[in-house]
């Protein structure tokens, strides 16, 4: 009888092990509509999804520094919306319903988790509200998880420092090839999402940091349109180029979250109210469907890395598979395109610089003059800030070449006027020529090399996984369009995804 018993118990033990790995890995990689049927199916509660995440964060967050903070209430707003899907509450039917999302930390939240974009600058100031996506994010029944890392201050406080590096978690580690740059600055967004740490996460553009680490991390990232997503309580760098959106591991989920986060801000009234106008009738998850790439006109360009392949071997190597699978999913490749006076078109990229520069200080300023609580309110004083505690904290110290360029401007003069109408040529005679004059559905660019072009005309983007090298570190494909057009795009995006599904976990972490 003993026996028996102790076998019954390794037996049911063993069991026990093996529901629980199966569990895990179900969690693992679940993509929003499998969860959403597990909840149904009474197999997976929002709490249980937190306490994964929360474990693996413990595990894999002291390897890839992806997390600043985790939020202390995560687990209480998972049990609330366990008891609103129990009692059928109409916010349970939103598609990001009880799920965990993790907030770049430049993303202001209202409750008990810090906004520093990842210096101790910011570290205990008091936001006077939840940013514009995050009240939406909110209203959707979705759980706020924590802060993600970031490149400190959004990549614009100094020219030298890495990306992924911040004063408050350091350097962020890409979790496919430890030694690969993780890219642009939503890198803790990126990294989280890929190694599953939470289901999805919101990062910020101004100038690749949404494309680039989606590339370098194997998730898909969608950059949308100036001013479809709010940019208010979050902190800038310029409001003409910022915008804020989805970093995912499928092109789906990422629709699920770009659904609940678009639409009208009264904080970011002007920008909003222009971004609005594209936003579809009935949201854009209509536009998940097979067949997404029949008949689109997409263009590809064998000159300068701004806006094509520039003719590295290597890269046109890599890319002519997808070229194939493109064509063959019914897409229309026009090739070898041409930009007149491409010279002249490309220097004007040059006055971006300039232009942020100026506009990067009077919106830092504003930001910081709206904070309930913090001791410093300039540029100016975060400067300082840094020069004397540098030491104290132990903190790298990094040049801030860039704050200092942008202390020393005096708003928006003869120059950077100069800089602005620059720009503004440059999309107009360039990119949106280029669209027009071939009618072209998206530009195709490799990695996220159009990340510029994209971002000095507010123009939307979508990165989606496209492989790896032979070293195992991944790279993206990104389609770009103009103005609006994030339906095409999606529908660019979504039928690529399902001809190649490159996109594979990271290596395993024990």
């Amino acid at each position: 009888m003993k026996m028996i018993t102790t076998g019954f118990l390794l037996a049911a033990l063993f069991q026990s092990i093996v529901a629980i790995q199966s569990s895990e890995f179900m969690i693992r990689e679940a993509t929003i509509d499998e969860i959403r049927t597990a909840f149904n199916q009474n197999k997976l509660t929002s709490k249980g999804l937190v306490e994964f995440y929360i474990k693996e964060i413990e595990k894999l967050n002291p390897i890839y520094k992806a997390v600043i903070e985790v939020n202390p209430d995560a687990i209480l707003q998972a049990e609330k919306a366990d008891q609103e899907r129990k009692a059928n509450s109409p916010k349970s039917s939103f598609g990001i319903h009880g799920i965990p999302v993790l907030l770049k930390d430049n993303i202001a939240t209202k409750d008990k988790l810090n906004t520093t974009a990842g210096s101790y600058a910011l570290l205990k100031s008091v936001v006077p509200r939840d940013a514009g996506v995050v009240k939406k994010l909110r209203e959707s029944g979705a759980i706020i998880l924590g802060k993600a890392s970031l490149s400190e201050w959004a990549h614009f406080r100094s020219s030298s420092a890495p990306s992924g590096w911040n004063a408050r978690t350091k350097q962020a580690v890409n979790p496919y090839v430890a030694t690969m740059d993780p890219c642009g600055s939503s890198t803790g967004s990126a990294i989280s999402v890929a190694a599953n740490m939470v289901t999805v996460s919101l990062g910020t553009e101004t100038d690749g940091s949404i494309l680039s680490p989606s590339s370098a991390n194997s998730i898909v990232g969608i950059k949308p349109t100036v001013g479809l997503t709010s940019r208010s309580g979050v902190i800038p760098i310029t409001p003409r180029q910022d915008t804020v959106g989805p970093m995912c591991r499928t092109v789906t989920d990422a629709v699920y979250l770009l659904n609940a986060i678009v639409g009208f801000d009264k904080f970011d009234e002007v920008a909003t109210k222009k971004g609005s106008k594209y936003i579809p009738k009935d949201g854009y998850l209509k536009h998940l469907r097979p067949g997404g790439l029949k008949g689109k006109r997409l263009g590809l360009m064998r000159t300068y890395p701004s806006f094509g392949f520039n003719n590295d071997t290597e890269t046109l190597n890599n890319f002519e598979k997808h070229f194939s699978i493109l064509r063959q999913s019914g897409a229309i490749l026009i090739e070898n395109l041409e930009i007149t006076n491409i010279n002249y078109i490309y220097s004007l990229f040059n006055g971006e610089d300039i232009a942020m520069s100026a506009e990067f200080k009077i919106a830092l300023n504003a930001y910081l003059k709206d904070l309930v609580a913090s001791p410093l309110r300039s540029l100016a004083d975060v400067i300082a800030f840094n020069n004397k505690y540098a030491k104290l904290e132990k903190i790298k110290e990094y040049p801030q070449d860039i704050f200092l360029a942008a202390e020393m401007t005096n708003g928006i003069g003869v120059l950077e006027k100069e800089a602005l109408k620059n720009l503004t040529k440059a999309s107009k005679y360039g990119f949106e020529k280029l669209m027009r004059e071939n009618k072209l559905d998206a530009l195709v660019t490799p990695y996220s090399d159009g990340s510029s072009v994209l971002a000095i005309g507010g123009y939307p983007g979508i990165n989606v996984p496209a492989g790896y090298d032979k070293y195992g570190g991944p790279y993206g494909i990104t389609f770009g369009g103009l103005k609006g057009s994030e339906p095409t795009l999606i529908e660019i995006a979504y039928g690529f995804e399902q001809a190649t599904k490159f996109r594979k976990p990271p290596p395993v972490k024990e």
